[in-house]
């Protein structure tokens, strides 16, 4: 599995031992609002005043947010005058959006009980 992640010798690793470029692309997407963000974008460039409108969201949610994307690479923008429209910089984050829903449409409930992702589990006796 490591392979496929584009593991080579040499590669920056954490101290547990994960691919730390795949660790910082996964916990960039690890948030619901920013998923919504991407969501949004990939219907075509937004400023920050329809992300707010079109979300719900506070001007600065939406701000930390795009920061956050753009530091990660997935999101840049373009100066119109005095406004900055943001867009999906990467096409293929879609395609790991999708291949991620196929992934939760087979595994079901195993990722929602999950006991890393805060929800609480009854351990099964072996």
């Amino acid at each position: 599995m490591i392979a496929r992640l584009g593991y080579h010798p040499g590669m920056a690793m954490n101290q547990d031992g994960c691919v730390t470029p795949a660790v910082a692309l996964f916990h960039s997407l690890a948030d619901e609002t920013r998923l919504r963000i991407v969501a949004r974008l990939a219907a075509g460039e937004a400023r920050v005043v329809d992300l707010t409108g079109e979300l719900g969201l506070a001007q600065s949610t939406v701000s930390k947010h795009l920061a956050c994307l753009r530091g990660c690479g997935l999101v840049d923008y373009r100066v119109q005058g005095r406004q900055s429209f943001y867009a999906l910089t990467r096409p293929e984050l879609m395609d790991l959006l999708a291949a991620a829903e196929g992934l939760l449409a087979v595994t079901g409930t195993a990722v929602t009980l999950c006991p890393a992702s805060g929800a609480a589990v009854t351990a099964v006796p072996r």
